[in-house]
């Protein structure tokens, strides 16, 4: 199964026709997470404590953990993330927080070392930005720091189209450039 974690907020994203070119091309199943559809929980002190509880006592079954399931049980992950103000919506942060869970997505070896747990090899990250200054460092860096120092996710790239909103762009060949389609 493909887990194609979308952070997307615009339903007319460029960063969503991006990935979703590249979706159709698959041949597995692909899971879509909504990050805007989702309520997450606030993350204080009661949360931690129950959270931390649960994991103290191995009960992975919670519906607490049901993101870091699906994640971790994945065989390929795809993010949609439209690049702003120097990283990405913050939803998909909120998203990571719940799914960066010791003993299911990562565990520490005993010279407290992280070392994944998830099942997928690669993770591309889709983005698109109206300018040209896109740090990789920032957004898609933290992603792919997650997905190689924690989850063990070792491919892990980056598909972005750049200077969309320079005027005389012309957007829709930037897309198609990045895609690779003829229409």
């Amino acid at each position: 199964m493909v887990l194609f974690i979308n952070a997307c907020v615009r339903e007319a994203s460029r960063t969503l026709r991006l990935a979703r070119a590249a979706l159709a091309e698959k041949a597995k199943p692909v899971t879509e997470v909504r990050l805007i559809d989702l309520a997450f929980p606030k993350v204080d002190e009661a949360f931690l404590e129950k959270r931390d509880l649960l994991i103290g006592e191995g009960r992975f079954d919670d519906p607490l953990f049901l993101l870091a399931r699906q994640f971790a049980e994945a065989e390929e992950i795809v993010v949609a993330a439209p690049y702003w103000d120097l990283s990405f919506p913050a939803v998909l942060k909120q998203y990571f927080e719940q799914v960066t869970v010791i003993g299911i997505t990562f565990r520490y070896t005993p010279e407290g070392v992280p070392e994944g747990l998830c099942r997928a090899k690669k993770l591309t990250y889709f983005t698109t930005a109206g300018g040209e200054f896109v740090p990789e460092e920032y957004g898609f860096g933290y992603v792919r720091a997650l997905a190689q120092n924690l989850y063990g996710i070792g491919e892990v790239r980056i598909v972005k189209a750049t200077g969309l909103d320079i005027d005389g762009a012309d957007v829709e060949e930037i897309l198609r450039a990045v895609t690779g389609s003829k229409k």
